[in-house]
């Protein structure tokens, strides 16, 4: 229920499918965030999970403080401790699986520098419009590391701050789920590896992506296309020039 709780606080609520309409439709998180530039107005962005249990206002005044008191921070991450459900009842870390398995090993050997943040998952952060606007955005699940990385990239380390939200909670998702996530953010830094310089491929990757469930038959493949995209920076966008009235 999160369009109604929404619209009852008075917030103002957009589908993304009906932003950009032109263009060619995308999935997932990162282009809903991406075309979310759009109708934003401020000059400082935050997003925010919808999904926190533990909702709190410092998720949000804790990423934008920064920002409001720094002019050389560009962009900010919240980090947090993150209980996990086990057998034995709620134990108080443990979640962030695809960063502490994927992103940290892979930031380690590529971007040592990034390994420093300590969520790069987070999906609690803001920056400056003059940066969001001006990097590519990956779809999926792929957007923060994408962001991360271009950010880095663009600006230098000292452009990214991180703020301690304490605790996060929410439902943990199903390893499945965490599997195919994981599909995505690898498919991103690698994109960045590639453009980077810091490592070639010499075979287009697969986007087919099959995993195994048990049934009381067995085991069940399940098998879906999965493709992040790169969005190109807002700001190259025709409609969002002519909305913000940028020059040509």
């Amino acid at each position: 229920d999160t369009v109604q709780v929404a619209k009852d606080e008075g917030a103002d609520v957009y589908f993304d499918d009906e932003i950009l309409p032109e263009t060619v439709p995308a999935r997932g998180k990162g282009e809903a965030l991406w075309k979310s530039l759009f109708v934003l107005k401020g000059d400082i962005i935050a997003w925010i999970d919808s999904d926190i249990a533990n909702m709190h206002p410092r998720f949000v005044y804790g990423i934008i403080g920064p920002l409001l008191i720094d002019p050389e921070i560009k962009y900010v991450k919240g980090f947090y401790r993150r209980p996990i459900q086990g057998a034995g009842g709620i134990y108080p870390t443990g979640g962030g699986r695809v960063t502490e398995l994927v992103v940290r090993p892979l930031l380690n050997l590529f971007y040592p520098d990034l390994s420093a943040v300590i969520q790069p998952l987070s999906g609690e952060y803001a920056g400056r419009r003059s940066l969001l606007e001006s990097i590519p955005f990956l779809t999926g699940y792929g957007v923060e590391s994408g962001l991360l990385l271009d950010t880095y990239g663009l600006c230098g380390l000292d452009a990214i701050a991180q703020v301690d939200l304490e605790v996060r909670e929410h439902a943990n998702q199903p390893l499945s789920s965490l599997s195919r996530m994981s599909f995505e953010v690898m498919q991103a830094v690698f994109m960045r590896l590639e453009r980077d310089g810091k490592v070639k491929l010499i075979e287009k990757p697969s986007f087919d992506y099959t995993t195994f469930g048990i049934e009381e038959g067995g085991y069940v493949s399940e098998s879906q296309t999965i493709e992040v995209i790169e969005r190109p920076p807002m700001r190259m966008v025709e409609e969002y020039r002519k909305a913000r009235l940028l020059p040509d």
